[in-house]
């Protein structure tokens, strides 16, 4: 196998896995979703509002933080564009989530930006996750709650 094929291979199953991650999440299906990790696998949300961690590591503390997604939102991720990296182990995804807030039947739709790092086995190493809390929050929040209340909520663990 040339340098060439062995890259595409490589960007092929680094793409695969944040797809896979994508459609696993969407599906709810949190314990297969957390094998596309690898053990000490880390999870960044730059921009992640109060209630919800910065940065989460390792596959217990993943299912630990996403075990309540299937309850908190019904969403499908379409529109996904993959962009090439010179690193064929680094996968820059672009998508949108469409779907409802399963709290308060609002509306859930998200544009992301995730930047992923795979290992040898396409496992997912480090996953920085840029969505937009805003977004996020709206769409939980009651509509009779007051604007000048807290909004900071949790929809992870």
């Amino acid at each position: 196998m040339t340098v060439k094929e062995d890259d595409t291979s490589r960007r092929a199953a680094a793409q695969h896995a944040v797809a896979e991650h994508l459609r696993l999440t969407a599906a709810g299906h949190t314990e297969e979703w957390v094998e596309l990790f690898a053990p000490d696998a880390v999870l960044e949300f730059p921009y992640a509002p109060a209630g919800v961690p910065q940065r989460v590591t390792g596959r217990d503390a993943l299912v630990e933080h996403m075990g309540n997604f299937p309850e908190t939102f019904d969403v499908e991720f379409v529109d996904l564009v993959f962009h090439d990296t010179v690193d064929p182990s680094l996968v820059i995804a672009e998508f949108r989530s469409k779907g409802t807030a399963l709290l308060t039947g609002k509306p859930y739709e998200q544009t992301c930006i995730s930047v992923v790092r795979t290992d040898d086995d396409a496992c997912i190493t480090h996953y920085l996750d840029y969505w937009n809390p805003l977004v996020a929050i709206e769409a939980l929040t009651p509509s009779e709650v007051p604007a000048e209340s807290d909004r900071s909520v949790t929809f992870g663990a």
